[in-house]
């Protein structure tokens, strides 16, 4: 009896389509002409393609003119061959392996590295090589019994994120924030008696601080305006208004001016002696201020800056009119997962757009299927407001509609609308 062959499963990784509410299919962007199509076929394809452009314009337009847009922005945005930002499976190579960095060798797990990862019990084979989660399994190994080993390995570790999360960055290169520069400019176009645009990252990088620098945007962060900058929530509530030269009490609402929450901390946060967080140029690493959420949607450290972040995350996916975009993250977190999915069962006012180049891939091939993309692709299937964009960061921000360069038809119809949901 002969065996059979493997099938071969073609990949549609980074090929531009989208899936929305009651849809049958995937519809494409950019289809691809193979061989053998006939003129009418190409006709027909290119008129698909067309027609799916405007449908997702359309939606990312009526998307923009929501009340609340809230961004979750995952590693996803920080990689590829533009950005060079690490990824997590990069820095658990630096972090673990005797031999990090090199290539297509086999790796070899540092001697250090494997006691600790005997003493804490972490196994590799059900948790895989994740770098936040062994620190998470370390930090609270320390909570019940002291061990030298694993505080020197998360000191050691810290530092090799610090490095690794800063020296990528490269300020003479204009194309590297490309993407974050065009994404940040195009959804700080809206209104601006509308709410502000709320960015939460799980990236320890400082990208989208750099991008906003460079386009001369404003990133409300929880941080003090004075040195040093130290983390108070009530900046949070804080704006900036522009008063008027003519003496008028009243000012309006500054443009370019976003909150930004960093989930998991940042490269440049530090944890003073007293306990306040201070934004510094180079933290030690023992003072670091990066925050590993422990694995299950339970298990949760409830400390500043954490608590106050994740608390206006929770708050934020139950706002109604709400366009949520999920961009460059593979809903790994439960912490970060489990709320969003929540919140589409019952806020019947939020709709989620999920952006990510594997897409299709995540929701349709069985061995890499989680149970959140399984969950969101039927929501998607059963009509929810749904939508699933397979795209890299950087095309979707290029597929982000400039408000201000609509055509006179597209701002009559956007001011209709805006008038008609203000009643």
């Amino acid at each position: 009896m002969s065996t059979p062959t493997a099938q071969i499963v073609k990949t549609t990784s980074g090929i531009p389509m989208f899936f929305g509410p009651d849809s049958l299919t995937w519809k494409e962007l950019r289809p691809e002409i193979g061989p053998g199509v006939t003129p009418e076929e190409e006709q027909k394809l290119v008129a698909a393609a067309k027609a799916a452009k405007e449908e997702l314009k359309t939606l990312l337009l009526s998307s923009l003119q929501m009340q609340h847009v809230v961004v979750v922005a995952g590693s996803g945005t920080s990689l590829g061959p533009v950005t060079k930002g690490p990824s997590m499976w990069a820095l658990w190579d630096y972090c673990v392996n005797s031999n990090p960095g090199t290539g297509g060798e086999a790796r070899t797990v540092a001697q250090a590295a494997a006691k600790v990862i005997a003493e804490v019990g972490y196994d590799v084979e059900i948790e895989k090589e994740n770098i936040e989660a062994l620190l998470s399994r370390c930090e609270a190994f320390l909570q019940v019994k002291e061990s030298a080993n694993v505080t020197k390995f998360i000191t050691a570790s810290k530092k090799v994120i610090l490095d690794k999360c800063s020296e990528f960055l490269a300020p003479a290169d204009e194309k590297q924030l490309a993407a974050h520069r065009t994404f940040l400019h195009r959804l700080s176009r809206r209104r601006v008696r509308d709410s502000r645009l709320k960015l939460f990252t799980t990236n320890y990088d400082l990208c989208f601080e750099a991008a906003a620098g460079r386009q001369g945007l404003v990133a409300l962060d929880g941080f003090s305006f004075t040195q040093p900058r130290h983390f108070d929530p009530r900046f949070f509530l804080y704006d900036i208004v522009r008063r008027p030269t003519t003496g008028d009490d009243v000012g309006t609402p500054l443009e370019g001016v976003f909150h930004l929450y960093k989930l998991h901390g940042s490269v440049n946060w530090s944890r003073a002696a007293g306990g306040d967080i201070e934004v510094v140029a180079n933290p030690k690493p023992e003072d670091a201020c990066l925050i590993y959420p422990a694995k299950g949607k339970y298990q949760q450290s409830y400390v500043q800056p954490h608590l106050e972040l994740i608390s206006n995350y929770f708050s934020v996916l139950r706002e109604p009119n709400t366009c949520l975009i999920v961009t460059g993250y593979g809903f790994n977190d439960d912490h970060l997962s489990e709320p969003i999915l929540a919140a589409i069962r019952t806020n019947p006012h939020l709709r989620l757009i999920i952006v990510n180049p594997s897409a299709d891939d995540l929701t349709a091939r069985p061995p890499e299927k989680n149970k959140y993309w399984e969950s969101l692709f039927n929501l998607a299937n059963q009509g929810e407001d749904v939508w699933l964009i397979n795209a890299s960061f950087g095309d979707f921000a290029e597929m982000i509609p400039d408000l201000k360069s609509l055509t006179p038809a597209q701002r009559l119809t956007r001011d209709i609308k805006q008038m008609a949901g203000s009643k």
